[in-house]
């Protein structure tokens, strides 16, 4: 049964930004004040770091930002020319299952991919993969069985910036990007139209797009009656 949801397409934004959205969307989906609602994004600079890493950070790293958030997972990095999608769905009609939900992400990711020729497939780690070379990553955070953060597929990302960090625990070198594999420029428009069939296909849903993302407050005090008004009615 396919059911109606939200797209965001929000274009290049900080991630800070995103990421209260993200968190308050958890609720309002909590609440069913809102459906199913997915974000797309990209980020300018940042490397973000899961739960799984412990201690103190630094506050940048060659004046690239350093957040600390709730996802699961180490160290990872976003930046422009990579495709970042937030899912934000109730997983309770979907039987809770974690798993479930990640292998669904990757079968979207893996099926769009494979309209541009790349064969992809799942490895040892949790994501998306190209031979031995990991071409997107996932980390998600469940809240009231609400699922938050998602997946950020290496479109025309540049690469070099995973040097400074060990993306997920493994050499910087395992990365790459669609421009990488193959070897030239992709347009990143469409690579989200397959993401987003895919994305339908996959979780059953048939996503509406909001005509002004750009109206979203995420600093009004009434938050809730605010994102009301400002996602798709």
């Amino acid at each position: 049964m396919t059911t109606e949801g939200n797209l965001l397409d929000l274009g290049l934004r900080e991630y800070r930004e995103v990421w209260d959205l993200q968190r308050k969307l958890v609720d309002l989906r909590g609440s069913n004040a809102i459906p199913d609602t997915l974000i797309l994004v990209q980020h300018p600079h940042v490397f973000t770091v899961g739960k799984a890493v412990q201690g103190e950070l630094p506050a940048e790293i060659n004046g690239v930002p350093v957040v600390r958030i709730e996802r699961g997972g180490h160290w990872t990095y976003h930046g422009p020319g990579q495709l970042v999608g937030y899912p934000i769905l109730d997983l309770a009609p979907r039987n809770r299952d974690i798993h479930g939900f990640l292998r669904n992400i990757e079968e979207t990711i893996i099926l769009a991919l494979a309209t541009f020729g790349i064969d992809a497939g799942r490895g040892d780690q949790a994501g998306v993969w190209v031979q031995k070379r990991k071409i997107a990553s996932i980390g998600a955070a469940i809240r009231n069985w609400t699922s938050f953060h998602g997946f950020a597929l290496n479109v025309n990302t540049d690469l070099t910036y995973f040097a400074y960090i060990e993306p997920c625990e493994m050499p910087a070198s395992t990365m790459t990007s669609m421009k990488s594999v193959l070897d030239r420029e992709v347009e990143l428009d469409a690579v989200k139209r397959e993401i987003l069939t895919s994305f339908e296909e996959i979780f059953g849903l048939q996503l509406v797009r909001c005509d002004k993302p750009n109206t979203i407050s995420i600093t009004d005090q009434d938050v809730q009656s605010e994102l009301k008004r400002a996602i798709c009615g």
